[in-house]
């Protein structure tokens, strides 16, 4: 079956293309976000051969194909046409979202489009970082220099590109947000809040009022809001100005706006609570370690099954921001190993040859970091597997929070992750730890998943 025969099939039982508001995809999943949830036909959705699990959540109706999502995204939007993001009279009747409906939705239309492009430069930063470690180059090498330049870019501007993406989600410019994201870092302005840092700093000020210098690079909430704020205010200007000249003045007067409120204002309202939000999680996380284990290793496969994993991601990447490390994202890295391990399980003992050909792919899948296929194609189905596969990743990721082991840079909960453990003094103990809970969960639940597997088809053979 091809791409846009899927595509074809999927836009039909969702309502069709009149009822699809915008999509977008990330690494398994067709995103939806449809005017009337009640067309959409979940059970005709997921009978279609290329379709591994329909999911409604987080205000999204959301199509797991697995791995190339991409392409049959593509083929979605050429199905859809011009209809897609239209203005519907359905709008205008849609029921409203609620309050975690809506920040799923707005957090996932954010970071999606950046995943790939953030798991790349996090996996060149560990790669970076263990060459050194392992001493294949030095840090004043002109190799180190240009790859970690490609590794530290995208962080280091995130504002533009987090200004370009939420400038999209809020239908508003994204040229206009990123360029605000590129106030926020230009070297000018860096300039000078490495000046108000000395002593005898003669404060600078915009129209007499005092500006507030932060370090942005590599921030995340200051441009969300500025983005927002800028996207407010475009159709008012729009609105109030002449067509003749409102395609550049609507610009110019958001940029005059919403920039100087932004230094004035909105970053350093924004900047304070990213700081409150970062060391709050700490707090919360050194006051048991294990029981965070414990909570995000059971719990993280079912989040990803809801969609739900992505409201944690702003607290992760704000906390590299802050505080130049993250202590989640590690607790994820055995729970996705175990959902691996458990399809391997089961693929194992599986006597069915479809069975063990979607089992073997899924494992190979999980190991990478994406769980969809195995979590709906194999472990959710069989049930005991899934089980087996959260309580493994609970064990593993309680010994990683009792060791309090962190990241460095962002990348894949995957067994890729390994050389963003390592920290800039060099390798420790955690990085051992890290590959030892790892390979723990993935394994306990590989066994566990095979013994309940042998043990119920020695008991299917005893009654027949």
């Amino acid at each position: 079956m091809t791409y846009e025969q899927v595509a074809a099939d999927i836009v039909r039982n969702i309502g069709g293309a009149e009822n699809v508001e915008s999509v977008v995809h990330c690494a398994t999943r067709l995103r939806f976000k449809l005017y009337d949830n009640s067309k959409a036909d979940k059970e005709a959705v997921k009978k279609l051969d290329e379709v591994i699990a329909a999911v409604e959540s987080g205000g999204q109706f959301q199509v797991v194909v697995g791995n190339h999502v991409n392409l049959v995204c593509e083929s979605v939007k050429a199905v859809l046409g011009g209809t897609v993001t239209s203005t519907s009279k359905l709008a205008e009747t849609k029921k409203k979202e609620g309050i975690l409906a809506t920040f799923i939705d707005l957090i996932s239309g954010i970071f999606t489009p950046l995943l790939g492009v953030m798991a790349a430069s996090g996996i060149l930063k560990g790669i970076l970082a263990l060459s050194v470690t392992a001493g294949w180059m030095t840090s004043t090498s002109g190799t180190y220099q240009v790859l970690f330049a490609a590794s530290d870019a995208l962080f280091f501007f995130f504002p533009l590109a987090l200004g370009y993406t939420a400038g999209v989600k809020f239908k508003g410019n994204p040229f206009v947000t990123m360029a605000i994201g590129g106030a926020l870092v230009h070297p000018s302005m860096i300039t000078a809040f490495n000046a108000s840092q000395a002593a005898d700093y003669d404060a600078l000020t915009f129209l007499g009022v005092p500006l507030i210098f932060m370090n942005y690079a590599s921030s995340v909430m200051p441009i969300i809001f500025s983005a927002w704020v800028s996207c407010k205010l475009e159709p008012v200007f729009n609105k109030v100005l002449p067509s003749a000249v409102k395609n550049f003045f609507t610009p110019l007067l958001c940029l005059m706006v919403t920039v100087p409120l932004t230094f004035m204002v909105i970053g350093p309202a924004a900047t304070t609570a990213s700081q409150f939000l970062a060391h709050g999680y700490e707090v919360i996380y050194n006051s048991s370690p294990e029981l965070a284990g414990l909570l995000m290793g059971a719990g993280w496969q079912i989040f990803v099954i809801f969609g739900l994993h992505w409201g944690f991601v702003p607290v992760l990447l704000n906390n590299m921001a802050v505080m130049g490390s993250d202590s989640m994202l590690p607790l994820l890295v055995p729970a996705v190993l175990a959902q691996a391990g458990a399809a391997l399980g089961v693929f194992l003992v599986a006597k069915n040859q479809k069975l063990k050909a979607i089992a073997g792919s899924a494992c190979t899948a999980g190991i990478f970091g994406v769980t969809e296929p195995a979590i709906y194609g194999v472990n959710l189905p069989k049930k005991r597997p899934f089980v087996f596969g959260c309580v493994a990743g609970a064990l593993g990721a309680a010994v990683l929070g009792y060791f309090q082991v962190r990241v460095y840079s962002f990348a894949m909960p995957s067994a890729l992750i390994f050389p963003q453990i390592i920290p800039p003094t060099g390798v420790d103990m955690t990085l051992w730890v890290t590959i030892f809970s790892s390979a723990f969960s993935f394994l306990l639940a590989a066994l566990l998943t095979v013994f309940a597997g042998r043990v119920n088809q020695e008991e299917k053979t005893e009654m027949s």
